[in-house]
């Protein structure tokens, strides 16, 4: 054989034996996760009573941004897995975002003495709720349901922690997270604090604001102060303390990469949230003040006008079955001016 042809064979087999190299460390392609596909499961969030819940999220494919490393890595690099990106139901991203009309039902878990929505299952009150939508859904217009629930409410008695406001089981509200997304809710937890602050009690329902689909309503009636108890006289707060609740949920909101988080303020009378003007806007949080006075149509419009601040606010108002005279109809407040766009019924 001449040396010519030698060199050859030698050319080849070397490359025969670089390719099966390169065999032996690029995996099989079947072995690998699809680029759409879902985690099997969300990820624990535990309540502070020890119990456990689920965190929902929607995974959905994010690039992942390439940055130049300012020192020479030490180690070979190696890929990040994917961030699941949380969304609202739908989809969405943003609450108001496609011009959506939200409407909630009121109440507490288990009973319907507090509002309308305890009066049945979750699952059973999410086509209760989505019926009373209806009437709102406009063309290029979608409605989005609530379920608002109570979960801290005030009494008239001091009980364990001499705040006069008690915790419903973290159990329950876990039922109306799991329906919520069923069926394409938003939830929404209301607060009454007694004679607690409303950041102590925001913080205890920490484990459920960290799902992407629940949010946070504030109730200044019911926060009574140092010595005021609850039914006796309407409670107020000032701007500042609802402006140091915002900013731990807006921490929440960037700490577990959420997308934006309803926060609802229910006022009624101008005393109740002293220093309004006061209040700061959030990154992450949809604010949104909620009038909640009742009456005949022309009360209820006068309550709603004497307190409302669209320039600051998203506007909200209330509907009651049984405290309302003559109830608005759908397309009664649809016409209100400054426009409504979060109607609940209690």
């Amino acid at each position: 054989m001449e040396k010519s042809e030698r060199a050859v064979l030698v050319a080849v087999a070397l490359a025969i034996l670089g390719l099966f190299s390169v065999a032996a460390v690029v995996p099989d392609a079947r072995a690998l996760p699809s680029w759409d596909s879902e985690p099997d499961g969300g990820a624990a969030v535990h309540a502070d009573s020890g119990e456990s819940a689920t965190a929902h999220v929607t995974a959905t494919p994010t690039a992942t941004p390439t940055t130049r490393p300012t020192t020479a890595p030490t180690t070979a690099p190696t890929t990040a897995p994917q961030t699941p990106q949380a969304t609202l139901p739908g989809g969405a991203t943003s609450i108001f975002g496609d011009r959506r009309f939200l409407v909630a039902y009121y109440g507490t878990a288990q009973t319907g003495a507090l509002g309308v929505l305890g009066e049945t299952s979750p699952d059973q009150m999410a086509k209760r709720v989505r019926r009373a939508a209806a009437p709102f859904e406009r063309r290029k217009q979608p409605v989005q349901i609530v379920f608002e629930l109570i979960v801290s409410i005030a009494d008239r008695h001091p009980g364990k922690g001499g705040d006069f406001s008690h915790d419903i089981l973290h159990r329950e509200v876990q039922k109306y997270i799991d329906a919520a997304h069923r069926h394409g809710a938003l939830l929404l937890l209301d607060i009454q604090p007694g004679r607690s602050d409303f950041l102590t009690i925001a913080k205890r329902w920490g484990w459920a604001l960290k799902d992407p689909y629940v949010g946070l309503a504030l109730d200044p009636e019911w926060r009574m102060g140092k010595h005021g108890v609850p039914g006796t006289r309407i409670g107020s707060v000032r701007a500042a303390e609802i402006n140091r609740v915002s900013a731990w949920l807006r921490d929440l909101v960037a700490d577990n990469a959420l997308p934006q988080k309803l926060f609802v303020l229910h006022q009624f009378r101008t005393d109740m949230i002293q220093d309004i003007a006061a209040i700061e806007p959030r990154r992450g949080l949809v604010m949104v003040q909620h009038v909640d006075g009742f009456g005949t149509p022309g009360q209820k419009l006068d309550t709603f006008h004497a307190v409302a601040r669209p320039r600051q606010f998203f506007m909200g108002f209330k509907l009651f079955y049984d405290e309302d005279v003559h109830r608005m109809s759908a397309a009664d407040v649809r016409r209100i001016d400054p426009r409504v766009q979060f109607v609940s019924y209690q």
